[in-house]
């Protein structure tokens, strides 16, 4: 029998792995899992409750130690997005010299927006 020769190209055999490799590689991204993400919104006030404009609201990352700021509105309200879920934040606020105590926004909270206040400790 004599030799026949393939009428595919080796071109087209290139395309065709090509794009089976794409079609792997963009189906196994699709199943690692993506990180989970968050939010903390709040209010800073005095002792009384009346609202804070102007406070400074700092967030630690607990693994990194990177801090973020916010400085709150005339309705003394902050808002942090895009936080993970497997990290724990700590959460404080300055107005003029006072502090606020530190909270803890914890990794085991199961809420996507979390609520956390935050009082400055003066009249």
């Amino acid at each position: 029998m004599p030799y026949a020769r393939s009428t595919r190209s080796p071109k087209w055999m290139i395309g065709t792995v090509t794009l089976r490799l794409c079609l792997i590689l963009l189906v196994s991204t699709q199943c690692l899992p993506q990180p989970e993400i968050r939010s903390v919104a709040g209010i800073v006030t005095d002792k009384r409750g009346n609202s804070l404009p102007g406070a400074v609201v700092e967030i630690e990352d607990t693994a990194t130690l990177a801090v973020s700021s916010y400085i709150t509105g005339k309705d003394g309200r902050y808002h942090f997005a895009e936080l993970l879920t497997e990290v724990d934040y700590i959460l404080k606020a300055k107005y003029r010299d006072y502090w606020s105590k530190p909270r803890t926004l914890s990794k085991f909270s199961s809420k996507e927006h979390s609520t956390i206040d935050l009082v400055i400790p003066i009249d």
